[in-house]
């Protein structure tokens, strides 16, 4: 049997992490240049990353600090014309895209690519971004599962309407494609009516990989049954650990092996040569970032109104339920954010020191670091990470040139890729 790897992706989150990331970056403005990210993804390439991951969104968050402005597909486009490995993880909300749009062009860049592109399912959860598309506001939390589930049984559809061979292109014959292997779907469901077959080609991967990020009971289940590997939120190992079992038991009820879906924990690493080195790397970007910025990010989180936090007392737990009903964010970051300060008995200031509004932080040397993700990867709460960079490109290149070959040392993460597409890296198997 082969010996189980480490999967690792960078999470592209414009400017970084940290709140502070764009005042200490470079370009503050790079989030809008594809030298920028096509430098993160020859970055992600040489440390050997399985993919660079992006997130998306709608508006422009209050323009405070850099968002994710770029429609996705065009950055990782970039970065797919200077890479040949590393994969391309591109977010796009079943909310409202229309699955026809969504299986082209994933299938686009993935054929593109030579089949190295994963589809991030979201459904959007922002009355703001509703309004773009000229509703009053987001449907129900269920109504969005519903319809991100229906959404991606016609874009799977829609991949398999091509079969492997299906063009021949013989300039001797005439003949170009055997149409008996392009079979056109015929689709009615709630939310859907699409009938045809899609006019993007079977990639190499066969079918692009299927990513989910919700940590909701309907994320959990939409995850179960349709997704290759899961992004999620723990700030703890024991929450961790039972998101893994209850997802890997999910999936077996649906009758998956539970090795065919991977767990992937967000981790955000600040990384020094010595635990001091790495304390000051810290410490000087929560200076630069200030608490006001913070409060005031934790507090929409939250679903708060920020004069309800006081640094230096706990969370107002009375006010809390109420509060996460009007939250704009992802349950599963809510509830990770939540379930860290209830068990640890955090402080506001406290809580804001552990970078609430993203994933788990780890402040230390690449040893200690790996010693965490060894961990968490051999106790059953983890099959890898989605990494995060306090900002870019330093971070990125800290986790590469540092934290790689540590776990490289401990045989837990890849010397070389194993496949030139993302599939094959992350050890699924083919659709066909």
């Amino acid at each position: 049997m082969t010996e189980r790897k480490l999967h690792l992706n960078v999470n592209v989150t414009s400017s970084g992490r940290h709140a502070a990331s764009w005042r200490v970056q470079e370009d503050p403005l790079g989030f809008l240049d594809l030298d920028y990210f096509e430098k993160i993804g020859r970055t992600a390439e040489r440390g050997l990353l399985d993919a660079v991951f992006f997130s998306d969104g709608y508006d422009y968050a209050g323009a405070v600090r850099p968002w994710q402005s770029l429609d996705p597909i065009i950055p990782l486009t970039a970065i797919a014309r200077v890479t040949e490995h590393v994969g391309l993880v591109a977010t796009v909300s079943s909310s409202f895209d229309h699955p026809y749009n969504i299986a082209r062009k994933i299938a686009s860049l993935d054929y593109a690519s030579g089949g190295r592109v994963a589809w991030n399912v979201v459904g959007t959860r922002s009355d703001s971004a509703a309004q773009l598309f000229g509703q009053d506001g987001v449907a129900s939390h269920d109504e969005r599962y519903g319809r991100a589930e229906e959404s991606v049984r016609v874009v799977k559809a829609l991949w398999n309407s091509w079969e492997r061979g299906a063009l021949v292109a013989d300039q001797a014959s005439g003949k170009f494609a055997d149409l008996s292997r392009i079979h056109p779907i015929d689709f009615e469901g709630k939310y859907f009516r699409v009938r045809g077959a899609l006019n993007v080609p079977r990639s190499p991967q066969g079918n692009p990989v299927l990513l989910q990020a919700g940590g909701s009971p309907q994320g959990i289940d939409l995850a179960a049954r349709h997704a290759d590997a899961v992004f999620t939120v723990n700030h703890t190992l024991p929450a961790a650990q039972e998101f893994y079992r209850t997802i890997k038991s999910r999936a077996s009820t649906y009758g998956r092996e539970p090795e065919s879906i991977l767990v992937l924990p967000g981790l955000l690493p600040i990384i020094g040569s010595t635990e001091n080195e790495a304390k000051r790397r810290k410490d000087w970007l929560d200076e630069v970032a200030g608490f006001d910025t913070e409060i005031e990010s934790l507090s929409r989180t939250l679903g708060l109104d920020p004069g309800h936090l006081e640094l230096d007392r706990r969370l107002p737990w009375d006010r809390i339920d109420a509060a996460a009903a009007r939250s704009t964010s992802s349950q599963g970051f809510t509830s990770a954010i939540l379930t860290l300060a209830r068990e640890e008995d955090l402080t506001v200031r406290e809580l804001l020191r552990r970078n609430p509004n993203g994933h788990r932080v780890v402040v230390g040397t690449p040893e200690q670091i790996a010693d965490t993700i060894e961990e968490w990867f051999r106790a059953g709460a983890a099959d890898g990470f989605n990494l995060n960079a306090d900002f870019f490109n330093s971070g990125l290149e800290l986790t590469v040139d540092h934290l790689i070959p540590e776990l490289q040392r401990r045989g837990l993460f890849r010397r070389d890729y194993e496949s030139t597409t993302l599939r094959g890296n992350l050890g699924l198997r083919s659709p066909f």
